[in-house]
């Protein structure tokens, strides 16, 4: 079964490849817009990502990442 798994995932995994390379080696330029949509993009996924960091790093130097102490 791993192996029927990792031929389908090295197959997927070619085609993909196979769909990159023709896109990357057409000669179309990018539109202005395509360009400011790709940088608005890029930085909120900057922004997101170091909020969900900053947010992973005050968790857990405050203790919330810390299994519940029940008093008895």
């Amino acid at each position: 079964m791993r192996i029927a798994i990792s031929i389908g995932l090295l197959v997927l995994l070619g085609a993909v490849g196979a769909y990159a390379y023709e896109g990357l080696t057409v000669d179309a330029p990018v539109p202005t817009y395509g360009i400011v949509l790709f940088t608005i993009g890029i930085a909120l996924l900057i922004v997101v990502g170091v909020g969900l960091m900053g947010l992973l790093f005050y968790s857990s130097r405050h203790g919330y990442d810390e299994p519940p102490h029940i008093k008895q």
